[in-house]
């Protein structure tokens, strides 16, 4: 199957698609901020750039889209164009982010992942991150 945009086309649609601060980020950012916790953003010298660092509680957030990094809900499809591609893409994707929070545990730091599917129930993503931050006892 053709891809329906021309190469220039797709080249741009897929330059706007943003890394650091997205819509998912955003809410679970206001949730925590509303919960009292303060934090650090996309600190580079952690392993993956965590989204949100918690270094009192060396804790780190990491808010994935499900598409990228392959959660397996609905919105994990495949582009039906290039498929080799798009699945060593997405393999390499998951293999770093399991790598990576490899490397985070080894270093003493707790990791949370939230897909943005999650960031759809606020009630729930409450809940989720309240009893993640908790400090422990």
């Amino acid at each position: 199957m053709a891809d329906r945009l021309t190469k220039d086309a797709r080249s741009n649609l897929m330059g706007r698609v943003k890394a650091k601060d997205t819509g998912p980020e955003m809410i679970v950012r206001r949730i925590v901020h509303r919960l009292g916790y303060r934090y650090r953003l996309h600190r580079r010298d952690l392993p993956g750039t965590p989204d949100m660092v918690f270094p009192r509680l060396h804790k780190v957030i990491f808010v994935h889209g499900c598409f990228w990094h392959r959660h397996g809900c609905s919105r994990t499809t495949t582009p039906k164009t290039k498929t080799d591609f798009w699945k060593a893409k997405f393999e390499a994707n998951v293999k770093r982010d399991n790598r990576q929070l490899a490397e985070l545990t080894k270093l003493g730091w707790e990791n949370l992942i939230i897909w943005e599917c999650e960031t759809k129930n606020i009630d729930q993503l409450t809940s989720v991150l309240r009893d993640y931050l908790k400090p422990s006892e």
